[in-house]
Order: C-alpha cells, then sequence, then structure tokens
C-alpha cells in the first residue's frame, strides 16, 4: 500500500529546551503540540512538533555533538536570518498574546504601506516571528510610490 504524500514546506527551529519552547509556542501562538521524541538521556528531545496556525513546526532541542560540535540556536549563532510569518486575523490581539508569553518586541504593530497591519517579535529562543493582518489592498503602483 503507497503512503500518500501531501508536498508542503516546514520550518524546523533549534532550540535550547525545546520542552520550554513547545510550551512557550502554545500559549504564544495557541499552537497544538503534535508530539515529543525524547533523546537516549530522556532529557532533551530530538524531535517535536506543534501546529501553529494551521501548519507543522518542527523542533528539537541542540545537539553540538551532532553538528561538528558547532551549536545552531540562534543564541549561539548570534541571531537569525530567517523570519516566520504568521497571517493572522487580529494581529493585535495575537500579538500582545505571544508578548504576554515572554516575546520580546522587534517592530510594534502598525499599518503598512503594503496593506497590512504588521509587527515583528523574537520568540525567547532567538527566533524572530512577525504577524500581519491585510487591511487594505494595495496596488503595486502605490507599493512603488511609497518605497520611493
Amino acid at each position: 500500500m503507497a503512503i500518500e504524500v501531501t508536498p508542503a514546506v516546514l520550518p524546523h527551529l533549534t532550540v535550547d529546551d525545546a520542552a520550554a519552547a513547545i510550551d512557550f509556542y502554545v500559549r504564544a501562538f495557541n499552537g497544538v503540540e503534535l508530539g515529543r521524541v525524547p533523546g537516549p538521556d530522556g532529557k532533551k528531545l530530538i524531535h517535536a512538533a506543534v501546529q501553529i496556525n494551521g501548519s507543522t513546526v518542527m523542533l528539537n532541542d541542540d545537539f553540538p555533538e551532532m553538528n561538528d560540535g558547532k551549536s545552531s540556536t540562534p543564541t549561539a549563532l548570534g541571531g537569525t536570518p530567517v523570519t516566520i510569518h504568521l497571517v493572522v486575523t487580529d494581529v493585535d490581539t495575537q500579538f500582545q498574546r505571544a508578548v504576554d508569553a515572554g516575546a520580546t518586541v522587534v517592530m510594534p504593530v502598525e499599518d503598512q504601506f503594503w496593506g497590512d497591519r504588521y509587527g515583528l517579535l523574537r520568540d525567547p529562543f532567538g527566533h524572530r516571528w512577525s504577524m500581519g493582518q491585510p487591511v487594505r489592498e494595495v496596488t503595486p503602483d502605490e507599493i512603488k510610490q511609497a518605497v520611493g
């Protein structure tokens, strides 16, 4: 019997304390824990998944010994070049929920020239999350004019 595969792109985050990250994502983004696979020590997670905003986000604890002895968390790397974007229906409420759960505001929610109310957060594990809510339609000419 063939297994049916649905193509997808899923972020896979490396964090210090994956169990705490799951708890944070549940509180901050109304995530739903999908599962955890503990490592041999029973403490660190070698794999876990949460559903956020209808999509799966995979995560694991940092295992430098599996990465040429190098840590690969945003904290160890001095930041992250990646931002995970959430399209939401009530950006102000969702953004505040994440802040209340422990996220740091990088850019407060404001109306943007491209037609969204948009803000940017950093989670306690160093990953960046943006949230946007479309509030008006903008033409390509309006965007071009706004950019300058």
